[in-house]
């Protein structure tokens, strides 16, 4: 495109008239007629893009140029500082630097003085400007690409759109800071309600994150340093990372309508379905609500978790289901939460879990993939879906006393016996699907698959403590379809920290 005319001119927005002629010129001259069509929206892309930037330097001209005459013309009252000092002078001509998601432009204010005090630019205020250079859009833009890929892919994204507006380690810092009002929104936020037959039902699951050596837990970094004096392994086992991960919580609150269920809708028989009965499908959840922290303790995000479901049910009117894998350390701090609260919940071990302890004795006598295998454990696990866990643990263990395994076949045995056994008051099943309530974690399975393993556990990633939380609460948002209000509220979050007291002026008048 052409430079267009800059002269100075009554009409505050001549620049930008000019540049939408000279792209109009361009667009209908001989040159354009030749272009195809991939060539003409790489240039309306560019030129598109200095139109809009171009728009909005001279919409903040035409308000500087506005406060200036004000200020000239001694039109405006006494400005009092943050720290309740007056600013009885008045200097036109101040500016900075802000990138927008069009480009840089200058922004001129008038700057307010004092003996002795900092300057004071009404202006900011009325513009609500960050307190660096990169606007609230090229923030929002910056989070939204971070969030979705690697650093580097979100950086070149914005450039793409934005220009050479934003360095790699700047948007990381845009990021951390972008999150810093997750947890307040969340306390803020009033859930949709819901009816009293509805099941309320959390899960909580934890997944483990590839950390930078300091910012690795303590014990686990002693851990690393121990393995590290000893020497280096030849080769590790696939997947293995040892002493390089730190535990993030992961929790999921949602409502679920009842869906009742037959053992035999879960599992199939062993001789097939006979088709004279349609399986009944399973509950499904709405209103989903995710919460993870590396930073936060567990007990902490079950804590915000069950702050979520009090929030949905302040008066204890609904059942309260939770679902877990079964570790005790998790166990014994949704008890303790749901004590000091004072609910009633269902605890219910996820049933996947528990079908992978009963594959592995069905392994232990009889070859895998054969129907023997398949038949015993859908046997046994229509069983344990009956209520009839305990029964079906003794039963096993003397089917293997009776074959005498051996002691490495035996010790699946042993331990599906011990895991059933130690768990039986989270095997309520037959009562679960009496009444309808979900039995596996396939909400928080989900999550922890979506919030973490799809970015944090990209190819390649050691994560910093403050770059991988900022990231995981604000996948957090975004999963929750949140991300619109959220970002409204950080913005004015960020307003009131950066303006503690209103502007005293119209500066758009």
């Amino acid at each position: 495109m052409k430079p267009y005319d800059t002269h100075a001119t009554a009409d505050p927005f001549a620049r930008s008239v000019s540049a939408f002629e000279t792209l109009m010129c361009t667009l209908s001259g001989g040159d354009a007629s030749a272009w195809s069509h991939a060539e003409l929206e790489e240039h309306l892309d560019a030129a598109g893009r200095e139109l809009l930037r171009q728009l909005l330097q001279d919409h903040l001209d035409l308000r500087a140029m506005r406060e200036a005459e004000q200020a000239r013309a001694g039109s405006r009252p006494l400005v009092v500082g943050p720290e309740g000092r007056a600013r009885p002078w008045r200097e036109t001509g101040h500016s900075r630097w802000l990138a927008s998601i069009f480009g840089l432009v200058r922004v001129t204010r008038v700057a307010h003085q004092g003996p002795g005090v900092g300057n004071v630019h009404p202006a900011d205020a009325a513009l609500s400007l960050p307190a660096g250079r990169h606007s609230m859009g090229l923030r929002r833009l910056a989070v939204t690409e971070a969030v979705r890929g690697s650093f580097d892919q979100a950086q070149q994204a914005v450039e793409r759109r934005c220009g050479k507006v934003l360095g790699k380690r700047r948007l990381e810092e845009l990021v951390v800071a972008a999150a810093v009002d997750a947890g307040a929104f969340y306390q803020a936020r009033i859930p949709v309600p819901c009816s009293r037959w509805m099941p309320l039902v959390v899960q909580v699951d934890g997944k483990g994150v590839v950390m930078r050596p300091e910012a690795l837990r303590e014990a686990t970094r002693r851990a690393a340093a121990k393995a590290a004096a000893g020497g280096h392994r030849g080769r590790l086992a696939p997947g293995e990372k040892p002493n390089r991960k730190r535990m993030a919580t992961v929790a999921c609150v949602f409502d679920t309508r009842p869906a009742p269920r037959r053992p035999h809708d879960v599992i199939h028989p062993p001789g097939g379905r006979s088709g004279e009965r349609r399986v009944r499908p399973g509950p499904r959840a709405e209103n989903k609500w995710c919460t993870a922290s590396l930073v936060r303790p567990p007990e902490q995000v079950i804590a915000d978790a069950f702050d979520q479901a009090q929030a949905r049910d302040p008066k204890h009117l609904r059942p309260w289901i939770v679902l877990v894998d079964g570790a005790r350390h998790q166990l014994g701090l949704i008890t303790a939460e749901a004590g000091r609260r004072g609910v009633t919940v269902h605890v219910l071990l996820d049933f996947v879990h528990v079908a992978e302890y009963v594959w592995a004795a069905a392994h232990a006598f009889h070859k895998p993939g054969t129907t023997e295998a398949e038949a015993w454990a859908a046997d046994h696990l229509t069983a344990i879906l009956a209520g009839h866990a305990s029964r079906t643990a003794d039963q096993m263990t003397a089917q293997a006393d009776r074959e005498h395994l051996s002691a490495t076949r035996r010790e699946a045995v042993d331990a599906c016996h011990r895991y059933l056994t130690g768990h039986l008051d989270q095997l309520r099943y037959d009562t679960a699907l009496d009444s309808g309530w979900p039995i596996a974690t396939g909400a928080v399975e989900g999550a922890c698959r979506h919030l973490i393993a799809d970015r944090l556990d990209i190819t390649g990633a050691r994560w910093g403590l403050d770059g991988a939380e900022a990231v995981l609460r604000l996948r957090a948002v975004v999963a929750n379809g949140d991300l619109d209000s959220y970002w409204h509220f950080h913005a004015a979050r960020e307003h009131q920290r950066l303006y503690p007291t209103p502007a005293p002026h119209d500066l758009t008048a």
